[in-house]
Order: structure tokens, then C-alpha cells, then sequence
């Protein structure tokens, strides 16, 4: 009996718009110690050519495929991609899955350009928010996501990437409803949340002949790879970091629709918040709905109670939560981004690109989790609302990251409890929140395990 090998190696062909690079592109893929290019493009190909590989983590897809390389290689007229050891999962009858190639050459045409044009380019300030901004532009402009003369119609899904089957089957049929009514779908790209909106668009889609329906996946170095693509995804858009990938979002999203998820729900929950609540954006149009079926109330009351409890009532107006009624929410996405429409006209702003929101900077670094940038953090009730909801949202990811990230949990041990500045009031809402999201098994610890990583400073 012949068995079917699990790796292969092969050369595959460009696709158009990727198929030119300089000499000076290739050596910097090429070189696997100075620039750090070639193992963030290898590991985001990796993740890519595993799509659909049930795995456990970015560890186990790492340890699988020890022996993987890719390189570009330039032939007489372009380039093409040599693939040593990639999985056969990604080919069929020896030719690779055409989605699968198509996000190669994504991730390619991303690097290249974040590295040449953003990251080395002295025109581009990424230390000033303006700077930031439009370095997000300019990667989805070099992606061709953002299109002129398209009516508003890009719905952002967020939520968890591991939820239960009646939660997938809500999210599937809130992107079937959203897809009847002609709108697209953009979501992190990976499982759970974000395919089941895309599946039941695309069916959606195909009942009302819609042939070019979009399905936006932004993602970034770091999460591909526990989050690998799903197949449905056809526009591939990697973001230098995850305060880059949030912003794009907000930026090129009409309305947000937050389904059940976990701690990384609630940050993003915090993220976008904190930027509605910047006063210079309250008379902004933003349709933000928090939905799920009837088994995922819990975990709205929840966020619903720490909200109210940290930032107020303010920020319970920017939202609202509709639970198990899935045409409900498609027709408050439509009404919705009638009205931001409507706003756009009004201003002039592109409906592509949301120019007048006010992104400051405190959303736009990224928070590296250390006892240095934990004790800079100040939680105190009279801040502003917007001040407080960035500073929860570095707390939330630091006090996460001390209770399950190796590396976090190596630094409490060696100096140890993280300190924060803060009214206690607002810590023990935050305990609770994480406890509550224990129970409903949606973090990877036990109630047991769980132990505050940090103390208050007044």
C-alpha cells in the first residue's frame, strides 16, 4: 500500500501583482540572520500552508514542521516561491490549493512592503499618531483593500477563536443575514468567530449572485500563527503588530459586531471604547453591537457589569447587546451604516477610511508586558473614561499574560508581583471579570490555578 507522503517540495509560479522583486528584496528574504525577515515571512507561510490542520498551538505547528523552508526564487521573468517540506494538506494532485497560494504571495507583498516602505522608510514617523495612522492606510492601500467609489458596506466581526458549536452556528447565521443584505465581512481571519460570519456570508452571497463579495482577514506576525487563515478568506492583509491590526479595524470597519470570545475579546471590547469615548469622537457614528445566542448571555452581563462598573454609563451608550435574534442585529448593521453614510457625506469623509476618528497614542504603541510598564499604569475613577479605558485594556493583557505566558510568569517569579496604581475597586472588578470568564471555560486555567499576578499601589 502506497502511503501518501506528508511533505513535499515544490516551485510554484507567482500570482499577478507579486511577481517583480529587486535583487536587494530577494537577498533580505534570503537572509536568515540580519534583518529577521526571513523567519517572520517563514513562519506566517507556515501558518498559511496548515490552514484548515486542527493544532493545538503555534508551538506544535512550529515543532511539526522543523524541516520547512521557503524561498524566492528569480527566474527570467519574476520571481517564484520554493517550497521545501510544506505539508501536502496544501496541494491537491500535486498542485497547490490556488487560496493557499494567493495568501503566499499576501504575506510576501506585506513584508516587503512594511519593511521597505513603513518600518525603514525616514518619511514615515511611527512614534507620532498621525505617523501611525497613515502607515495603516498606506498597507491597506498597497493591499488594495481600500477602494474608492464603494458604498459603506464592511462589517468587522470580532470574537473568540475557540467557541462552542451552538456559538459558531449564531456567528454563521448573523453573517448569513448580514450577506442577504449585500454587506462584507472582515475578521481576524482565523477560526471560530472569525469563519462562521464568512461562511454564512458566502452562502448568503451566492443566493443573491453577489460574485464578488469580500472576505477580509487582517491579521499580524504574531497571532497568524495560532490563528492560521481560513479558507474563505480572500482579501489577506499582515499588519506589522496588534495595535497596527486594531486600528485597521476601526479604520476601515463601518460597524463592529462583537460575538462571544475571551480575554482577547474583552481587550479589544476596551480598545474600542476607549477610542469612542475620546471626546473629539463622541458625534461620530460607530454601530457597535455585542451579540450572541441565548447560552452566551452570561458572558455579555458580565463585560455589561465591568463596563458600567469601570467607565460608566457613557460608555454603555456607545453599544448594544441583542441576544439569539440574528435579523435583529442585520437590520441594526443596516440602519447603522446608513447613518455613517450619511455622516461621511455631510463631513467628507472617505467612506474607505475613517480619517476623522481620533486614535491617540496610548491605542497605537504597543504594551510590552514588564514590571516597569505595569507600575506606569494609573486606574483611578476620575480619569478621563478614554485615559482609563486604554490603561484597563494594558492591564487586562498584563495581568493575562502573568498568569499564562511563560515568559511573564519567569518575571513575577524572579521579581515579583506586578504593582499597579489604581482604586482597589476597579482590580477586584477586573478579578472578577477574569474569574467569571474561568468558569465559562473560555481562558486556558483553572479557577484553582487563578491568582492575582499583581498588588495595588496607591
Amino acid at each position: 500500500m502506497n502511503m501518501k507522503p506528508e511533505f513535499v517540495d515544490v516551485v510554484i509560479s507567482p500570482v499577478k501583482g507579486m511577481d517583480v522583486l529587486s535583487k536587494l528584496e530577494v537577498s533580505r528574504l534570503l537572509d536568515n540572520s540580519q534583518s529577521g525577515l526571513y523567519a517572520t515571512f517563514r513562519n506566517c507561510a507556515l501558518a498559511i500552508l496548515n490552514s484548515g490542520i486542527a493544532l493545538e498551538d503555534s508551538k506544535q505547528l512550529f515543532d511539526k514542521n522543523t524541516a520547512f523552508e521557503i524561498h524566492v526564487v528569480q527566474v527570467e521573468r519574476g520571481i517564484k516561491l520554493q517550497l521545501i517540506s510544506a505539508p501536502t494538506a496544501a496541494f491537491v494532485d500535486g498542485k497547490i490549493i490556488r487560496g493557499i497560494k494567493i495568501q503566499l504571495y499576501a504575506v510576501l507583498r506585506d513584508i516587503i512592503y512594511i519593511f521597505d516602505e513603513i518600518k525603514n522608510n525616514p518619511n514615515v514617523d511611527l512614534n507620532t499618531s498621525e505617523g501611525i495612522s497613515n502607515a495603516v492606510f498606506h498597507i491597506l492601500r498597497n493591499a488594495d483593500v481600500l477602494q474608492a467609489g464603494v458604498e459603506p458596506n464592511l462589517v468587522v466581526c470580532w470574537g473568540g477563536h475557540a467557541i462552542g458549536r451552538e456559538e459558531y452556528e449564531y456567528c454563521k447565521e448573523i453573517g448569513y443575514e448580514l450577506g442577504l443584505r449585500g454587506f462584507n465581512i472582515c475578521t481576524g481571519c482565523g477560526p471560530g468567530v472569525m469563519k462562521a460570519p464568512m461562511k454564512g456570508a458566502n452562502v448568503a452571497h451566492a443566493k443573491q449572485r453577489i460574485q464578488n463579495g469580500i472576505y477580509l482577514g487582517i491579521t499580524e506576525p504574531g497571532i497568524i500563527a495560532a490563528e492560521s487563515p481560513n479558507p474563505i478568506v480572500n482579501q489577506l492583509v499582515i499588519m506589522p503588530d496588534i495595535e497596527k491590526r486594531l486600528e485597521a479595524f476601526v479604520r476601515c470597519g463601518h460597524a463592529i459586531l462583537v460575538f462571544p470570545g475571551g480575554v482577547g475579546t474583552a481587550e479589544e471590547i476596551l480598545y474600542l471604547l476607549g477610542i469612542l469615548l475620546h471626546p473629539d469622537n463622541e458625534h461620530i457614528p460607530f454601530p457597535l453591537i455585542f451579540t450572541g445566542p441565548e447560552s452566551s448571555k452570561a458572558y455579555f452581563e458580565k463585560i455589561n457589569e465591568f463596563i458600567l462598573l469601570t467607565l460608566g454609563v457613557a460608555a454603555l451608550k456607545r453599544y448594544q447587546v441583542i441576544i439569539g435574534d440574528q435579523v435583529a442585529v442585520a437590520r441594526k448593521v443596516k440602519k447603522g451604516i446608513a447613518e455613517v453614510k450619511e455622516f461621511r457625506i455631510e463631513h467628507g469623509d472617505a467612506f474607505y477610511f475613517n480619517w476623522l476618528l481620533k486614535i491617540k497614542e496610548d491605542f497605537q504603541f504597543p504594551f510590552i508586558t514588564n514590571h516597569e510598564n505595569m507600575q506606569s499604569l494609573k486606574l483611578y475613577k476620575d480619569m478621563d473614561s478614554h485615559i482609563l479605558a486604554a490603561n484597563l485594556r494594558r492591564a487586562f493583557s498584563g495581568i493575562v499574560a502573568g498568569n499564562v505566558k511563560r515568559e511573564s510568569m519567569s518575571l513575577i517569579e524572579e521579581k515579583g508581583l506586578f504593582e499597579i496604581h489604581g482604586d482597589e475597586y476597579i482590580m477586584n472588578a477586573m478579578d472578577k471579570l477574569l474569574r467569571a470568564f474561568i468558569e465559562q471555560k473560555r481562558m486556558k486555567i483553572s479557577a484553582e490555578s487563578y491568582k492575582p499576578c499583581y498588588r495595588i499601589v496607591r
